[in-house]
């Protein structure tokens, strides 16, 4: 009798997905996830892959921004942070090698803008990401009924396209976005842009709740989250908080780069404890 043994090829491990991961994170955590944001190249590249390290000790995942010229969703401490690093010459290639640096540890996702990736071709844009080890993409910009070239183009790159919901989605669109949902969904606390002040109230509450009976993989909320009181109120009732425009208002009000790098892990560390009380 001979054993007829499966080719070489057939045993080697099919390589995880973006989304596979990003389920995983969430999956093995059992907590709500810590998300902070960094925007590539602010104050310069240096010190924002410094401060995505530091923030990847206490963090579940890293989401790193790609500046933009015309940040239609971020608020003026983001969008000032991304001109600086225009201003400085950052390219998406320098963000994604930040990610590439992060390699090893929590999954990194990218926010960008949908020019930003078709300028590059979505293909490559989208391959290129994921040889650096990026899970994911937000994209705020592209409408989840508008999305399925990039989708296609991310899917077959093994990268998870982020979708967002916002106070003003009704339950149709909420429905349609929960269909095509990878990895997990960047639900807006507030209406309008990032940086605003947030507010834990029955409005709040009810829009996770609707968010959840629509869409059937992880509800992270972001915008306007700044402390871990309210990080940890969010924690309660989300499956993840994104806090980014605080991270970046107190960088920049930090007097030196030690003294940011100082911040960034005291106040990493702070969210993070929150979060796993």
């Amino acid at each position: 009798m001979s054993i007829r043994l499966a080719p070489r090829w057939a045993l080697t491990p099919v390589p995880e997905s973006g989304a596979e991961r990003l389920a995983r994170t969430f999956r093995e955590a059992d907590r709500p996830l810590f998300v902070p944001y960094v925007m590539g190249g602010y104050p310069d590249l240096d010190s924002s892959a410094r401060h995505a390290a530091i923030l990847a000790e206490h963090a579940d995942i890293i989401e790193l921004g790609i500046p933009f010229s015309d940040p239609l969703a971020d608020g003026p401490t983001i969008q000032a942070a991304g001109q600086v690093a225009l201003d400085a010459g950052v390219r998406p290639w320098d963000v994604l090698a930040i990610a590439e640096g992060l390699k090893g540890g929590p999954p990194v996702v990218v926010m960008t803008y949908f020019n930003t990736v078709i300028a590059h071709g979505a293909s490559d844009f989208l391959g290129r990401a994921a040889d650096a080890g990026v899970a994911g993409i937000i994209i705020p910009d592209l409408p989840v009924d508008e999305a399925g070239d990039i989708r296609t183009a991310a899917r077959g790159a093994g990268v998870a396209l982020v979708a967002l919901a916002a106070p003003t989605t009704d339950d149709a669109r909420m429905q349609e976005i929960g269909g095509q949902s990878e990895g997990f969904v960047y639900l807006v606390a507030v209406t309008g842009v990032t940086g605003g002040e947030m507010t834990m109230d029955d409005r709040l509450r009810s829009l996770v709740d609707r968010a959840r009976r629509h869409i059937p993989v992880p509800v992270v909320v972001g915008f306007g989250v700044r402390t871990p009181e309210q990080a940890r109120e969010i924690g309660d009732i989300a499956d993840g908080v994104v806090i980014a425009s605080e991270i970046i208002r107190r960088i920049g009000d930090a007097p030196d780069p030690a003294a940011a790098d100082a911040m960034v892990e005291q106040f990493g560390a702070g969210i993070a404890a929150a979060l796993r009380s």
